[in-house]
């Protein structure tokens, strides 16, 4: 792995939106001891990006990556740079902090979670943790999985804020078909969330779901 004091850590930025990408970029491209080695606007562009740079012998040792992205996510970019570039470390930086995103992004291997709220300092610092093999958690996502390992959330409290939408949508008696349409998602995913939101509710209904979403207030209950 690259990243020595001689070698500066080189690092790939994917973000579907430029103006992202250039003002990582822009304090980036002041350190010595990181290189920026390309751009990518999501997970589609940055395997391209991987592909051609590796075939000149210069692949980057971290890729900076984004979560929610057309075409391809980061999660998907995440878990496909991983079987495709073992020796290429994932960090992910994201709006969102949910700690089932995180989850999953740590699943897939990352080698960091930062929010876009973090400082220049902790993106250097999660950069040279990953080209040093170690992971690297924004201190408010660390803070989260602490509390949820001492106390783990039960109840309403443990669905995301899209489960509870599809909560009170299922509560509302629409279909996967319809709540897919509503949060313009595929079928698919709707189905998923009706599931996760089963499990973690210990629920085996749709119709038990409708109750507790009317008990706890997120619905009114028909007449």
């Amino acid at each position: 792995m690259t990243g020595s004091s001689a070698d500066p850590v080189r690092v790939l930025i994917v973000d579907d939106h430029a103006v992202v990408r250039r003002g990582i970029r822009a304090y980036l491209d002041v350190l010595d001891d990181i290189e920026v080695a390309g751009e990518a606007e999501d997970g589609d562009d940055a395997l391209d990006r991987l592909r051609v740079l590796g075939s000149h012998g210069k692949p980057p040792d971290v890729v900076l990556l984004d979560l929610v992205m057309p075409r391809m996510d980061g999660v998907t970019a995440a878990a496909h740079i991983a079987e495709s570039h073992p020796g290429v470390r994932v960090v992910v930086l994201t709006s969102f902090g949910e700690l089932e995103r995180v989850h999953t992004a740590l699943a897939k291997g990352v080698a960091g979670y930062l929010l876009k709220s973090a400082g220049p300092d902790e993106v250097a610092a999660a950069v040279h943790a990953a080209a040093s093999d170690k992971v690297y958690l924004d201190p408010a996502v660390a803070q989260r999985l602490t509390r949820e390992m001492v106390s783990p959330p039960t109840g309403l409290t443990a669905l995301t804020e899209r489960e509870r939408d599809v909560l009170v949508l299922v509560a509302r008696g629409h279909s996967n078909r319809e709540i897919a349409d509503r949060l313009v998602i595929s079928e698919r995913t709707a189905r998923t969330h009706v599931s996760n939101l089963l499990r973690k509710l210990q629920l085996s209904s749709r119709t038990q779901a409708a109750l507790v979403a009317v008990r706890e207030g997120l619905v009114a209950a028909r007449s």
